[in-house]
């Protein structure tokens, strides 16, 4: 089978199912900006070495971004339901690793300023990715049902790589830039 279909080249594609949107539509939006993530996460990934102890949980990730997006590509009436497992348990995994990272970093009562080594700032890339996911994710969540794990998950994935860029701080010994406490005064 070739790369090339030529079948959206007036601005449609196909959708797992069989039906065609345009290429603007929001679902093609959502799943099209969590594949920008899973890019991202591949060059994150090409950044650390082979051994470091992120990769596992990385690839996961990955692997687990690819089912999802097979469901975001499936409008709910479709034929053929998508065969991809949902990640049922992805929002306590990341919950699980988060924990075990602020272990060592404590948590954060300031907002930080992206950046302070090149692992921290991709890692604070991915995170505001996932958040333009999310909110791509919410407008196709009013037009089309979506399993509640994909929310609860894509929610806190974004969490999980604003720890994991503390962490990678942490590690390179490098101090986090404040920019203002969590906590705001009211009147």
């Amino acid at each position: 089978m070739k790369i090339y279909t030529r079948t959206g080249d007036k601005g449609s594609t196909g959708l797992v199912g069989g039906s065609r949107v345009e290429k603007d539509d929001i679902r093609v939006e959502c799943y099209g900006t969590f594949d920008e993530v899973n890019a991202t996460l591949g060059l994150l990934r090409s950044k650390l070495e082979h051994d470091h102890s992120w990769q596992e949980g990385l690839k996961k990730i990955q692997i687990t971004l690819m089912s999802v997006m097979s469901h975001l590509g499936t409008p709910s009436g479709a034929e053929k339901p998508v065969k991809a497992a949902l990640p049922l348990d992805g929002a306590a995994w990341c919950e699980g690793w988060i924990d075990e990272l602020e272990k060592e970093t404590g948590t954060s009562r300031c907002f930080l300023l992206p950046g302070g080594t090149e692992i921290a700032s991709l890692c604070h890339i991915i995170r505001t990715q996932v958040r333009r996911g999310e909110r791509r994710l919410v407008s196709l969540m009013k037009e089309d049902e979506v399993h509640s794990s994909i929310p609860e998950y894509v929610n806190r994935l974004s969490d999980l790589f604003f720890a994991l860029a503390r962490a990678e701080m942490f590690l390179a010994d490098v101090e986090e830039e404040k920019w203002r406490s969590f906590i705001f005064k009211t009147e």
